[in-house]
């Protein structure tokens, strides 16, 4: 097993890369999985996969969302199980890691599809006008006030309303919204009658509410009310496999926007994607292909072309990331479930250690670390982190 061999594995379409020694029970479970037909495979908890399945890996996929590990996985099933409902979600999540995405597969999965998703960016609104956004007023309720004019509670009756970065609300909207959320009713400013809607919250944050309420700057009765299903989603750093199948799709959408010939990742520019932190997440992924795409002359795009800090990739802080679906060595493992817990922990650190020693007998340290995509300086740092240290002799004593 190598670094190298698993790009060009995964590049020429293969669905897994397990690495000998293997569990068998986990190899089998690969091979089922990959041989069912879409109709046949079932998700974790027993039931039929609903709707579209990603062929030959029997993945659930929902509207415009892509990803198959088991962060997102879960995510998934909490979509599917709580969409039919009417019951309140809370999304939480970095920003960048489409929150709004998420909201919009709820409200697509749901009985409320042939009504109006409103959607309302609690930070974007002006503290003195968020209140009447989003209850509205009447004529002459305040100062030019010329004419009344519902709210966008009032837009989205009978269908979904969705509130990104609820915790920026202030806490005179936060009662309001409170009232709203257990009467099923609005009233608009400067009204003497209320007004009865049907509306499912929807409401998501990046910030953590659980303790604005402890420091007074987050009700929480109104933290309770929302806080029904929170679905939780996972960065783009702890997403894996996932990073190369979202950057590889927005490299297609992103040709096709800009009407040019389709291009491709090199290898560099892989090893950069899968091993970069991402602090902006998709948003961010997003704007580096694009960015990639328009300054391509060729039909390759390599890793310079992204213009990220490859400076932000610390492996000692990333003990879930694999640039590739790589099965962990289970010789040490007693059973098939420690052999998949052992999977999921393989870490950077355990590629960086096996790619060098595999090559340092060949490779100079200014070859392994371009084949790393990491300058001398970080390759030096990491080996004396790691404790390997090169040896000053031979090959290395002379090119190192």
């Amino acid at each position: 097993a190598s670094v190298q061999s698993a790009v060009d594995s995964m590049n020429q379409g293969a669905a897994y890369y397990v690495a000998k020694p293997f569990d068998h029970d986990d190899m089998l479970e690969k091979v089922r999985f990959l041989t069912e037909t879409p109709e046949e495979q079932t998700d974790t908890t027993g039931r039929t996969a609903p709707r579209s399945v990603d062929k030959g890996r029997g993945i659930e996929q929902l509207p415009g969302m892509l990803g198959r590990s088991e962060g997102m996985n879960k995510l998934y099933r909490r979509i599917s199980k709580s969409a039919p409902t009417d019951c309140r979600v809370l999304i939480h999540g970095e920003t960048g890691t489409g929150k709004e995405l998420v909201a919009k597969a709820i409200h697509k999965l749901s009985k409320r599809v042939r009504k109006p998703l409103i959607c309302v960016n609690c930070a974007a609104i002006p503290e003195t006008l968020i209140e009447s956004e989003l209850f509205g007023y009447e004529r002459g309720a305040f100062t030019g006030a010329n004419s009344s004019r519902g709210g966008l509670v009032e837009a989205a009756d009978g269908g979904s309303l969705f509130l990104d970065e609820i915790g920026e609300l202030p806490l005179e909207a936060q009662a309001r919204l409170l009232r709203f959320i257990q009467e099923a009713e609005v009233r608009r400013i400067g009204a003497t009658q209320s007004k009865k809607v049907d509306v499912r919250l929807i409401c998501a944050t990046h910030r953590d509410l659980k303790a604005m309420t402890q420091l007074g700057q987050f009700r929480e009765d109104l933290f309770y009310r929302i806080n029904v299903i929170r679905m939780d989603i996972p960065p783009l750093r702890e997403r894996g496999q996932d990073i190369l199948e979202i950057a590889e799709s927005l490299l297609a959408k992103t040709c096709a926007a800009l009407k040019c010939a389709p291009k491709k990742f090199s290898p560099k520019a892989i090893q950069a994607i899968t091993t970069y932190i991402w602090p902006g997440n998709v948003r961010e992924l997003e704007n580096a292909v694009e960015r990639a795409v328009i300054l391509c002359d060729d039909d390759e795009i390599d890793n310079e072309m992204l213009d990220i800090d490859l400076k932000l990739v610390d492996v000692s802080q990333i003990r879930t990331r694999r640039p590739v679906p790589v099965a962990a060595p289970a010789a040490s493992q007693g059973t098939a479930t420690a052999a998949r817990d052992a999977e999921e922990e393989l870490s950077l650190e355990d590629y960086f250690q096996r790619f060098v020693l595999e090559h340092q007998d060949s490779m100079s340290e200014t070859e392994l670390a371009q084949k790393l995509g990491v300058s001398r300086k970080c390759l030096w740092e990491r080996r004396q982190r790691l404790g390997m240290p090169r040896k000053k002799s031979g090959r290395s004593a002379a090119q190192g």
